[in-house]
């Protein structure tokens, strides 16, 4: 294993990496103003949710590597601290892209980028129609990580009020992950998709304690069939089935593709002698 020290690293190598290693990130389409009214829209890949109760997101406007500059974004914060913050699909991603460059700070980004301009109902920011969420936000506190490039500066949020596009919600009324058909950000010029195609269930251990790898059987657990998530989903049960266990590769292959199809109970049934 390569081991690598963030001292050995410039800011632009060490950005690289760590951009690339942290990944698929979520994006903020931050819409902000300025104490006198002028507008900013920006998308910013540090983000995240972090409490539901009281409800806090944080987005965090970094300074530029290159240049040690601050973003717009920050500026507007710090005079006005209100913020929406669209979430991100695929139908507009090319959009957020064109709404990164960096303008100057009389520019309009909404109109750059094609996006519309709609009044919020609490803070001073404008919404983002095409966004499939947008969420008003108070900024509670900016939090400086340092005064060189590359420094985060975090941008603490409550969500006061929420908006949802119904297009994009299912018949009992909650989102839809298949139709959000969210992006999110990788290295470089990197993004993925997170559509119907590639989304995919892992059940949550919350109410059934797993019998953990340590009570697999050998026969099964030095298989060379199966991967460390074919043992992750039979380890998953709450008790070891009775009986003999089948070492066969054969047996193995044919209780993997059961595996691949969620059905563990049945995975379990054949491996038995």
């Amino acid at each position: 294993m390569k081991t690598i020290s963030p001292l050995d690293l410039n800011n632009f190598q060490l950005q690289t990496l760590l951009q690339t290693a942290i990944a698929p990130r979520p994006i903020a389409l931050a819409s902000t103003v300025d104490k006198d009214g002028n507008v900013n829209l920006s998308p910013f890949s540090f983000f995240n949710m972090f409490s539901s109760n009281p409800p806090v997101v944080i987005f965090s406007p970094a300074r530029r590597v290159r240049d040690n500059t601050t973003k717009h974004t920050l500026e507007n914060v710090l005079e006005v601290p209100e913020v929406v913050i669209g979430i991100v699909n695929y139908k507009i991603v090319q959009q957020i892209s064109l709404a990164s460059t960096e303008y100057g700070k009389e520019v309009n980004e909404f109109i750059k980028s094609g996006l519309t301009m709609k009044d919020a109902d609490l803070v001073m920011p404008k919404l983002i129609e095409e966004c499939p969420v947008n969420l008003e936000c108070k900024a509670l506190e900016i939090k400086h990580l340092g005064t060189e490039g590359g420094a985060g500066n975090l941008v603490i949020c409550e969500i006061i009020k929420i908006h949802v596009r119904e297009e994009y919600l299912n018949e009992e009324g909650n989102l839809d992950q298949k139709k959000l058909d969210l992006v999110a950000r990788l290295g470089g010029n990197w993004y993925s998709r997170n559509n119907a195609d590639n989304l995919f269930e892992v059940p949550k251990p919350l109410v059934t304690k797993g019998i953990g790898f340590d009570r697999l059987p050998d026969e099964i657990k030095l298989s060379d069939i199966f991967t460390g998530n074919d043992l992750g989903m039979l380890a998953n049960v709450e008790e070891l089935p009775t009986g003999n266990f089948s070492s066969d590769e054969s047996i193995h292959i044919e209780a993997q593709k059961l595996l691949h199809q969620n059905q563990i109970a049945e995975a379990w049934e054949i491996l038995k002698q």
